[in-house]
């Protein structure tokens, strides 16, 4: 298998803190990996570190064979990283449409030129309204995304996502805060960014039933190390992992 993302000996001092320490893992192409663990295990530190908005205290983060270590987070992001966080992350005076736009313009190398008229990149426009019918917001494309739900706003972040053409998504928590009803749809979203659109997907989330029907395999952080990384019949079996993630069997 062809690793997209590797990381050795990654490590994070804060204040004397150790919040990550020695980490090395690999993850493969168009492989979805889960990250579990107890708050505070440097879960999302782990991803502000491979987007580049922390440094390493230790260690090495490459995207395929290129060392992007020292590289800052709008270079990780054209070495093809994309991020969402826990909280949404929107332009929410924005059209959806315009959100999207924004992504695909710069993906394609297009003029960011605040005075010019971006519309008149129609191939651009065309993309991103393909994006935002590949998440089912097609009939949302000219309403501001601040007036979206919380669960529509998850879903325009994947579309903007989408456009950026990044082969690595990182998803930060994206079920936080969604309505019991509204998850099984996202985890289809999601599930598609693989199955699909051919994407490296790692995903930070406490649900653990959309983890295990998501993931290839399952990373598992506790006080900054990483227990084990195994598939998620193994992980939920592991003894180690029960003990150290909850206390009893997953």
């Amino acid at each position: 298998m062809i690793s997209a993302l590797s990381v050795t000996d990654l490590s994070l001092n804060i204040g004397g803190a150790k919040i990550l320490d020695g980490i090395s893992l690999s993850v493969y192409q168009n492989e979805t990996l889960g990250i579990i663990g107890p708050n505070g295990a440097g879960k999302t530190s782990f991803f502000n570190l491979l987007s580049g908005i922390r440094k390493p205290s230790r260690g090495q983060i490459f995207i395929g064979d290129q060392n992007v270590t020292n590289l800052a987070p709008h270079e990780r992001a054209k070495a093809g990283i994309a991020r969402t966080f826990q909280t949404s992350s929107v332009f929410v005076n924005l059209t959806c449409l315009e959100n999207v736009r924004i992504a695909s313009q710069a993906a394609n190398g297009k003029s960011m030129n605040l005075t010019k008229n971006a519309y008149k990149f129609t191939d651009v426009v065309a993309q991103a309204q393909e994006c935002l019918e590949k998440v089912g917001l097609a009939n949302y494309a000219m309403q501001r995304a601040g007036a979206l739900s919380h669960g529509d706003k998850r879903r325009l972040e994947i579309a903007i996502v989408l456009a950026s053409k990044s082969d690595i998504v990182l998803l930060d928590e994206p079920m936080a805060g969604m309505s019991v009803e509204n998850v099984p749809e996202l985890v289809e979203i999601i599930r598609s960014l693989a199955t699909i659109h051919k994407k490296t997907v790692l995903i930070v989330e406490h649900h653990m039933e959309v983890i295990l029907g998501l993931a290839d395999r399952i990373a598992v952080l506790n006080y900054g190390e990483l227990l084990v990384c195994d598939t998620p019949q193994n992980v939920i079996n592991n003894p180690i992992v029960q003990s150290a993630y909850i206390g009893e069997s997953l």
